[in-house]
């Protein structure tokens, strides 16, 4: 067998990264490294999601992958993003790694948005939950046994009555018609703490729930939200938070 590629894993803390390494764990071909992850500088907490980066620790011991933290200002433009994530994959690079994995699974743009970033770094990108139906995803995840809860929410979408339940049969079941049950489009965002990945569960307890609005950019740049998974200060409506606090 030849010698396996060495990988990074782009990993959100939520549900849809955690299905996606299960699965890049179980092909040879990959041998993944780090998990890297965007951490807001001010607050120290996972970027859009919002969970404390303790919490975040506690995944990457329970996974057993060593986690490489990206430490990125509050409200970063597309300029400060890249450059840190640049700086971040040359010093990777060094080290051999030439593969960076996503969970995403159908947002074009975002695709050609990374792949362009990877490839002027001599990167490849992988995807290996890409065009599988959101539905077929979250059955899926459960059958495997895999735990989230919902960390936010996008009022857009969803009302506050859903952040801070475990994704189960009856949260699928509640969703609006026009909300996707993976929440591709950003309608809300997760915090995987059990399941086949993990030694043992991550420990936590739920804490309050706040309410935050963000104004949008100044410039309408459409890539604003190809640096995040939509990126939360694309929009001038508000975000409904639950706090998970490491026990």
């Amino acid at each position: 067998m030849s010698t396996p590629k060495k990988a990074l894993f782009n990993w959100s803390s939520g549900k849809d990264s955690a299905l996606s390494l299960f699965k890049i764990l179980q092909n040879p071909v990959y041998q993944i490294e780090y998990l890297l992850t965007s951490v807001n500088q001010q607050f120290q907490r996972i970027s859009m999601h919002g969970v404390r980066i303790e919490l975040l620790e506690a995944q990457a011991k329970s996974i057993g992958i060593p986690l490489k933290i990206l430490q990125i200002p509050e409200m970063p433009t597309m300029e400060v993003y890249e450059d840190v994530m640049c700086k971040a994959l040359t010093e990777l690079k060094e080290e051999g790694i030439s593969h960076s994995v996503f969970g995403d699974i159908f947002l074009e743009d975002l695709r050609k948005y990374r792949e362009d970033q990877l490839a002027k770094l001599g990167f490849e990108g992988v995807f290996p939950i890409w065009k599988i139906p959101s539905q077929d995803l979250i059955q899926e995840f459960i059958s495997l046994g895999f735990k989230t809860i919902v960390v936010c929410v996008n009022e857009k979408y969803l009302d506050q009555s859903f952040v801070g339940r475990i994704i189960d049969q009856d949260f699928i079941n509640d969703l609006p018609e026009n909300v996707d049950v993976c929440g591709e489009n950003g309608e809300f965002h997760t915090f995987a703490f059990d399941g086949p990945i993990f030694s043992k569960p991550v420990d936590f307890e739920i804490g309050e729930i706040v309410y935050r609005k963000y104004e949008k950019p100044k410039t309408d740049n459409s890539s604003n939200t190809a640096c995040d998974t939509n990126d939360k200060t694309a929009f001038d409506y508000g975000f409904w938070y639950c706090d998970l606090i490491p026990k």
